[in-house]
């Protein structure tokens, strides 16, 4: 870049004397300091940097700080970062921006530290959540971290009816936690469960022990899961995860629950204000006496469920499923040429193992 067109502000001999003596020469590149702006030029800043000499925004740093030089006037202070040590005509190269975005990063990590509980504008929604922003640096609310009262329970989990909901709290506050960030991927993750329900829910659930069987109503049904309200304190809301709603496979927990039912849940675990509850846990494991209805090198008949990479399920009955592995077929394709969702088949069930919850089928041939 040529700067002979750059009016550039007097130094004194002392001043330049101190700018180029390494003694003085005591920053560390990445390092934010304080500066007072000197001049603004047309294409190019200069900033006081005390003791250490003069500083100089410029070139594409320039242009990303338009936006903060336009509100600076001469000997005005402001945080900035060390982006060289040996700049344009020898002067210390700073970044504004760079600065201001670690500054933020800075705040957000004292925030984190503390558990302080944030108050932020929501400016937008996806289908997985709302979109906001704290200290400048964009954040994410996902919706598994809305409040129960926020939770879009939508019973056929329509995508866009979720959508249609989460709309409706752009332009509000919402309280909310930090719980996860990570500044070089520019991911801050916050939760509005975490800011509004964990305090109130660990005082609720002191009385709550693990292993308890508690009354609840469903409230919610979701992808990963279901919740329940339970009936003595309806202020309390747990998750069945999927894997916990019953003991056979599932694709959705709408095959096994509906908002309004009135189920029977026990406690797994209790940590931080949330609780987990299980369905499957209060239920007859059909699996313990598998052996005395299946037995390797019989046959059997069942109806094929779905297809995966690896194989179809089968349904044996209306609790165990077996699995004919794609290997069986050839590919994928040869599998669901020969094979129909839905359709029943004759097997030779190949193996049996209760402890892992498997039966191994073949084709009849």
């Amino acid at each position: 870049m040529n700067t002979n067109t750059i009016r550039k502000p007097n130094i004194s001999p002392l001043g330049a004397l101190i700018k180029k003596s390494s003694e003085f020469k005591l920053f560390v590149v990445g390092e934010i300091v304080d500066a007072i702006l000197i001049e603004k030029a047309q294409k190019a800043a200069y900033f006081n940097l005390g003791p250490f000499g003069t500083g100089m925004v410029y070139g594409a740093e320039f242009s990303n700080a338009s936006h903060i030089l336009k509100s600076l006037n001469p000997g005005d202070p402001i945080s900035a970062k060390v982006v060289s040590m040996e700049g344009e005509n020898g002067y210390i190269e700073l970044s504004l921006a760079e600065a201001g975005i670690q500054k933020s990063w800075e705040i957000i990590k004292e925030l984190e530290e503390r558990g302080e509980i944030i108050s932020v504008k929501i400016s937008g929604a996806n289908a997985g959540g709302l979109l906001t922003e704290l200290h400048g640096i964009r954040a994410f609310v996902p919706v598994s971290q809305l409040s129960h009262d926020h939770y879009p329970r939508i019973d056929d989990g329509d995508r866009t009816k979720i959508m249609e909901e989460l709309k409706k709290f752009v332009g509000t506050d919402l309280k909310v936690k930090i719980i996860d960030m990570k500044p070089r991927a520019k991911k801050l993750i916050l939760s509005e469960r975490e800011g509004s329900d964990a305090g109130n829910a660990k005082e609720l659930l002191e009385k709550y022990k693990v292993g308890e069987t508690i009354e609840g109503v469903v409230s919610g049904v979701a992808d990963f899961g279901a919740f329940i309200k339970f009936v003595d304190n309806p202020q309390i809301e747990g998750l069945v995860h999927i894997s916990e709603l019953d003991h056979k496979l599932i694709e959705s927990p709408k095959e096994i629950v509906k908002i309004g039912d009135a189920v029977q849940a026990k406690i797994i675990e209790i940590k931080e204000g949330k609780v987990s509850l299980s369905l499957k846990a209060l239920k007859l494991d059909p699996w313990l006496k598998v052996g005395e209805r299946y037995k390797a090198g019989t046959e059997a008949k069942g109806t094929v469920t779905r297809f995966n990479p690896f194989g179809a399920f089968v349904a044996l009955d209306s609790e165990i499923q077996g699995l004919i592995h794609v290997s069986e077929f050839g590919s994928v394709d040869e599998m669901k040429a020969k094979i129909e969702i839905g359709k029943i088949y004759s097997f030779s069930i190949e193996l049996v193992k209760p402890e892992e919850k498997r039966i191994i089928l073949k084709m009849k041939k």
